[in-house]
């Protein structure tokens, strides 16, 4: 049986990042308005930490696809410039 804890941290890892960065704005947002009490300031701060995780790893993901693709194009221009000669 699963805890609340590690359920919630699944259910975060699912996000996309759209969903993931929408909510880390609104997480700022409230942090930034005040009127939270410590606890409430510590519990925003920590899904704020998590979210952002989440938008790093889509944008790792994405940066390792983008490099992945332009080695490959690369990859192909080198091998037609050879073809050619």
């Amino acid at each position: 049986m699963t805890s609340e804890v590690e359920q919630t941290a699944a259910r975060t890892e699912a996000l996309g990042y759209e969903q993931a960065r929408d909510e880390l704005i609104e997480v700022v947002r409230r942090l930034e308005a005040g009127g939270t009490t410590l606890e409430e300031s510590l519990a925003l701060w920590e899904r704020g930490e998590e979210l952002a995780r989440v938008c790093r790893r889509w944008l790792d993901g994405a940066r390792a696809r983008l490099d992945a693709a332009l080695a490959e194009e690369a990859g192909a221009g080198d091998g037609d410039a050879e073809g050619d000669s």
